[in-house]
């Protein structure tokens, strides 16, 4: 990397650290006193983004990527993803000797699994970083030619580390379904942990609380969680960087400014990432493309959907009206009530949600690039969606929804 290349990266890293401090944290008189019980068990980005800037700065310098014919770039990322189904099978062996009761000696029966663990880290330490700037430098040749570069090259240059992902405290008020807080949490909680904390949140403010799972995060470099599924992957990366795309302009500087603008970045992000990332898949693992998504076979990833006809995003969707109905005539334990009755029937049907509640709604309901689902009435979703279909390409959708910094400019768009 020349030190031209170098001082461009550090500034972005300077760059995204400011839009960090802005987007990630919400305002101190909202969430000073919800960060008494989180300040101990928060991520800490600062030490994350300084660790993965110096692998990704290892990894340009390296450029072993370059050097690999289209076929070789193939086969290491496939290896790639075949060693990090190996770890996650050893995970599991482990995780059942140390659950099954009947095995005598635990720490000898675990000895050989947890030697062939440390083999596959070693590996994927080595291999991971080649795997990452060959997908950053296929996902960049997409973004040209989806027409989305400056002078040739996607700005910011696209680039994301895989790592444990946080997860993240959502807070609602009980009355409304509205975001008031996120705050990320370490790795490492347990599920105890969470629910521990959603208990105080709730008990201390009178406010509806969830522990949510998440992806990816757009910061610089992005973090994207490890998977073995290269689609999931590819629409994550492109989601991301989406992200910080948008970071540059109106849209992305002004995301935490109000609900709805939250939702027409989500929106804007999920539909990019869903059709950059198949662009990248038709083009360079077209064995891994799928057909494409009906609204009907919307799934959880988590879940295992029972064969009847239940439609997740319909039901979701009828659920939020209602709950939002319920809300709006000052009826929160009925509103509460039914989302629990609602839950129930979820999981029954497969879908295996934890908690339904506001907090989830008000996660859940930003991400409208789906007809219905979890935003219910929300009319930002539908007019996003209806943007880019009078739009000529997904460039054209981009550059005119990014330097919008009001819904109403959204409305005039696709109305007037």
């Amino acid at each position: 990397m020349s030190w031209q290349r170098l001082l461009s990266f550090i500034g972005f890293i300077f760059v995204f650290i400011l839009l960090l401090g802005a987007s990630v944290l919400p305002p101190a008189n909202q969430i000073e006193r919800i960060r008494t019980f989180t300040r101990q068990i928060e991520f800490n980005y600062v030490d994350w983004i300084l660790e993965a800037a110096e692998v990704k700065f290892s990894q340009s310098a390296s450029r072993t990527a370059l050097y690999l014919t289209p076929e070789e770039q193939h086969q290491l990322i496939q290896l790639y993803l075949n060693l990090i189904k190996q770890s996650e099978q050893a995970d599991a062996q482990l995780n059942e000797i140390y659950s099954d009761p009947y095995t005598e000696n635990v720490e000898e029966a675990a000895l050989p699994i947890r030697a062939n663990l440390e083999n596959i880290h070693h590996q994927l330490a080595k291999v991971a970083p080649i795997a990452e700037g060959i997908f950053e430098t296929q996902l960049s040749s997409i973004i040209a030619d989806a027409g989305l570069t400056t002078g040739g090259q996607p700005l910011p240059p696209l680039s994301f580390h895989v790592s444990p992902i946080p997860s993240s405290l959502i807070v609602s008020p009980r009355n409304v379904i509205r975001q008031i807080a996120n705050i990320s949490l370490k790795t490492d909680l347990t599920m105890d942990q969470k629910v521990k904390l959603e208990e105080e949140v709730d008990q201390a403010f009178n406010v509806s609380s969830l522990v949510v799972p998440i992806g990816g995060i757009g910061i610089y470099p992005t973090m994207v969680m490890q998977t073995t599924n290269i689609n999931w992957m590819a629409e994550v990366v492109a989601h991301e960087w989406t992200h910080n795309y948008l970071a540059f302009r109106p849209l992305g500087i002004n995301y935490d400014t109000s609900p709805a603008l939250r939702t027409m970045n989500e929106t804007v992000a999920s539909i990019s990432g869903k059709e950059l990332g198949r662009m990248l898949i038709a083009q360079y693992y077209p064995e891994f493309l799928p057909p494409p998504v009906s609204e009907n076979s919307t799934v959880p990833s988590n879940s295992t959907p029972d064969k009847e006809q239940f439609n997740f995003n319909h039901e979701m969707h009828l659920t939020r009206v209602r709950v939002d109905q319920l809300l709006a005539e000052g009826r929160i334990d009925e509103a509460e009530a039914y989302m629990e009755e609602q839950r129930v029937i979820f999981w029954n049907h497969g879908y295996h949600i934890r908690k339904l509640n506001q907090a989830y709604f008000a996660f859940y309901g930003a991400y409208a690039d789906e007809p219905q689902g979890a935003a219910g009435e929300d009319p930002i979703g539908n007019a996003v969606r209806l943007l880019r279909a009078q739009s000529t390409s997904l460039a054209d959708f981009l550059k005119q929804i990014s330097w919008m910094w009001s819904p109403q400019q959204l409305m005039d768009a696709v109305h007037g």
